[in-house]
């Protein structure tokens, strides 16, 4: 079914069912390009995952259709996500856990919207954050906007720090 949800645009306008089970990873689904680095922002890549940075997310694209996609986001805690801009609209909506968002705590069922060329970034909560990631487009790009070295300093940290306990974690959809 991975296959299938690449190049659908032979069954626009026919019934169709996306199954979690079946869904590409994100790199995998090729939706997303990301814009080149800096030297220190690959050198600080390098190091978090190195030590395991990857183990603290999943995400999952759900389906991807000519000028739409859904994509299923779980970040565990104590993830550092680098502020970055995409240059889709997105529409977040958190199905559990929580995150925050500047001084703003977001919890289950609260959405946020982020426009196309707009910085942000967030901090999933003590259980983590899983969320909706909606678009009106099949692909988009990261632009990775975290330029001094103290980002990837603490993302280094808290990947050492929560490694273990990214291994076992369990979403927090399942403890709801």
């Amino acid at each position: 079914m991975a296959d299938e949800q690449q190049d659908t645009s032979q069954d626009l306008g026919k019934f169709q069912i996306f199954r979690a089970k079946d869904a590409p990873g994100l790199m995998e689904a090729k939706c997303m390009t990301v814009e080149p680095f800096s030297p220190v922002q690959r050198a600080g890549m390098d190091k978090v995952m190195a030590a395991g940075y990857l183990e603290g997310d999943e995400i999952k694209v759900l389906c991807q259709l000519p000028g739409f996609s859904l994509t299923h986001v779980w970040f565990k805690e104590g993830y550092a996500l680098p502020l970055h801009s995409h240059d889709a609209d997105c529409l977040y909506y958190i199905i559990a856990g929580s995150l925050r968002m500047g001084t703003e705590e977001l919890g289950p069922r609260d959405s946020f919207f982020i426009p196309s060329g707009v910085p942000y970034t967030y901090k999933p909560g003590p259980e983590g954050v899983e969320l909706l990631e909606i678009r009106q487009a099949s692909t988009f790009n990261f632009v990775n906007l975290a330029k001094g070295e103290g980002f990837w300093e603490k993302a280094l940290e808290a990947t050492v720090q929560h490694r273990e306990d990214w291994k076992t974690a369990k979403r927090p959809s399942l403890n709801a």
